[in-house]
């Protein structure tokens, strides 16, 4: 089969459509980057809010009318929570839950591809494909699902509760990662530090946790770079701080915040005060010399006050963040949140919305100007569309674009960082 793949939404699915393309490249079948030119188009959607369950629908639609031949086949939150709409959008011809998802290839090949889903060609999950062109970071799935009851989500219902891979599967793959020429591996899930697995060792079982996980693949890979994603604050402890004395774990957390307001955050049903998220982002600065600490926050959650939204602000502003994603609120059915009194009038939320991103563009820049003057090791990932320009990130996640007359592509280079520019800083590399 030619397969075109899509997707919407989170770090997650994007991981997902990586692993699908090396397992269709595996048994035989070619990925193709335009959807005019595919017998099949998989579309990995999303439902966080009802905005982005519009928008899958809406990009199926438009997949449909860009290519009538094919067959779609959709997968994702949105395809889970809705399934009975997802069949009804013009050509589906297979809906696949989340559940399901580790065999959406199989299945794919076996009800629309005239294939039998016990043949094997290799093991996909080991097998990085080069399908998509040389790629310098791949997305690693650790984990699924989550066991939280945030009043504003609907990911616990759409994924189930969580559960983890195996630690020796996750290994493999990323040796096979390494050998296909990846520099960095992002770790991804839900929730990463929900990463446990029971595994039986010598007749007795041992709880393996995320820091278990990492130790394993500092140790038995020569991976150049290790990036972890969405660590809860309140798993923030001293076992995973000291693992970043090895310079390959990258100096980057994501501590999802939500809203700098105690009282909205109890509302959202986060196990924390807005003074213990800050004690965890201290601690962490303590333990990792110019580590890099993202976020995300949502603005105009239902009753939300004047002055929770200024707590909210002012403590973005003290926080300092290397990057802060900003959501506005949006309702999404099927939550408690969506039933809550006092919804925030759209005029007041996107004022609110404009208002916090003003602050969230100060502090990246902030945080990209005090490392100016300083040299970083550089992971260049692609060429721009400018002949001789190159974009890539340091392990402290500053973006870092720089000319030159060599191919950068996938080499990680020592750079001087010399000055702010839209969206991270110019560097400059004094031997080429």
């Amino acid at each position: 089969m030619k397969v075109y793949l899509q997707t919407l939404g989170c770090k997650l699915n994007e991981s997902e459509l990586e692993s699908w393309a090396r397992d269709f490249t595996a048994r035989g079948d070619e990925i193709v980057n335009d959807p005019r030119a595919a017998d099949t188009i998989v579309l990995n959607t999303c439902t966080v809010t009802a905005q982005a369950a519009r928008k899958s629908r809406n990009l199926s639609r438009h997949l449909a009318r860009e290519n009538a031949n094919a067959q779609i086949v959709l997968t994702g939150c949105y395809a889970a929570m809705s399934p009975e709409q997802a069949r009804n959008l013009p050509n589906v011809a297979l809906v696949v839950p989340n559940a399901d998802k580790d065999a959406l290839v199989n299945l794919t090949r076996e009800r629309l591809g005239d294939f039998p889903y016990t043949q094997h060609f290799a093991d996909a999950e080991k097998m990085p494909g080069k399908e998509m062109g040389l790629r310098t970071r791949a997305f690693v799935k650790i984990e699924d699902g989550c066991n939280m009851s945030c009043t504003y989500c609907i990911i616990p219902l759409a994924r189930g509760r969580a559960r983890s891979r195996s630690q020796n599967e996750i290994v493999d793959q990323i040796k096979s990662l390494v050998d296909a020429g990846y520099q960095e591996v992002i770790l991804t899930g839900v929730q990463i530090s929900d990463y446990r697995l029971e595994e039986r060792e010598n007749g007795s079982g041992r709880l393996r946790g995320l820091c278990d996980l990492v130790g394993a693949i500092l140790r038995e890979t020569n991976l150049p770079r290790l990036r972890l994603t969405s660590i809860a604050p309140w798993d923030l402890d001293t076992e995973l701080l000291d693992m970043f004395s090895d310079a390959r774990l990258c100096r980057h957390l994501h501590l999802s915040l939500q809203s700098g307001s105690t009282t909205v955050l109890r509302r959202m049903r986060r196990p924390y005060t807005a003074e213990q998220f800050a004690d965890a982002v201290e601690m962490a600065r303590a333990a990792i010399p110019d580590v890099a600490i993202t976020t995300d926050v949502i603005v105009g959650f239902p009753g939300e006050a004047d002055v929770e939204f200024q707590e909210s602000i002012e403590f973005v502003e003290r926080m300092n963040f290397a990057r802060v994603h900003v959501f506005p609120y949006s309702a999404r059915e099927g939550t408690i949140a969506a039933k809550f009194p006092l919804h925030v009038s759209d005029f007041v939320r996107d004022a609110r919305t404009k208002a916090m991103q003003r602050v969230a563009d100060a502090s990246q820049q902030k945080f990209a100007q005090q490392n100016i003057g300083r040299t970083f090791n550089v992971l260049y990932e692609e060429q721009t569309s400018d002949a001789g320009i190159f974009c890539g990130y340091t392990d402290n996640y500053i973006r870092v674009v720089t000319r030159s007359r060599e191919n950068l592509s996938n080499q990680i280079v020592p750079t001087r960082l010399a000055e702010c520019v839209d969206d991270g800083v110019r560097g400059t590399i004094s031997n080429l």
